[in-house]
């Protein structure tokens, strides 16, 4: 497999992955004792490692959650504990959930492996977010930890190269989130108000997006070779049926 079609066959399970344990219970709960909502967990636990900037800031950053969403959040968090530690507290939860759910996989050390060495390779050019948590200490020890810290970070590179992708067509963020498959209950669910654009002029736009998306990302996996490429991607669908099956 070449390194785009990697990208591309990778991408569905990254996504899905990489974001699994913030809908655990246990997640939840970490933020009950922190003492902010799920809400604000979410928001800050992403955008945390960028250290204490403004909203606007982390509105940029995140780019598809609509601002005044992000900063309901955010502010709300702040008031009552640093991001820092609310990203710390989330990559925790993230090792956590990897012990528990991912360490039973077939081959899951050389399923992390591969998935570390396509973080280390990846650009983190015009990604703060990305950037910011790969300069995080690990606190992944054991093979599924270290899937799941790695597929957050995998994840965070597919958004900001999404991002990226996204505004060069000419779109809004709010205009790739209409155009995406959940639509309208998307744009609500990331915190954009009505009314809405028309969505048919946005889905040539979108489908270029993700090309481009997908070759942004390319670089990271073209280290694994052809071979260790498709393995990843076999890999991958197995952990993601593992999960959702």
């Amino acid at each position: 497999m070449t390194p785009e079609q990697v990208a591309t066959a990778s991408k569905p399970a990254v996504l899905a992955l990489g974001e699994a344990y913030n809908r655990c219970p246990t997640t939840l709960r970490r933020a009950r004792l922190l003492g902010i909502s799920g809400w604000a967990f979410y928001i800050t636990g992403r955008a945390g490692a960028l250290g204490d900037v403004r909203a606007e800031t982390v509105a940029a950053a995140l780019g598809f959650i609509a601002p005044d969403a992000v900063a309901d959040g955010w502010d709300a968090a702040a008031r009552t504990v640093r991001p820092s530690e609310v990203a710390a507290a989330s990559l925790a939860e993230c090792c956590r959930w990897g012990e528990d759910r991912l360490a039973a996989l077939p081959r899951v050390d050389l399923l992390a492996a591969l998935v570390e060495r396509a973080v280390a390779a990846a650009d983190a050019s015009g990604m703060p977010l990305f950037a910011a948590w790969r300069a995080m200490p690990s606190l992944a020890r054991t093979p599924g930890a270290r899937v799941a810290a790695g597929l957050r970070l995998l994840r965070e590179h597919f958004t900001g190269a999404h991002l990226v992708a996204v505004r060069a067509s000419g779109m809004t963020p709010l205009e790739a989130v209409l155009a995406g498959p959940e639509g309208e209950s998307g744009a609500v669910a990331c915190g954009w108000p009505p009314p809405y654009p028309p969505v048919g002029p946005l889905v040539r736009r979108r489908l270029w997006a993700e090309a481009v998306t997908d070759r942004l990302v390319a670089p990271a996996f073209a280290v694994l070779g052809p071979a260790d490429g498709a393995e990843l991607v076999e890999l991958l669908a197995a952990a993601r049926a593992h999960i959702e099956g």
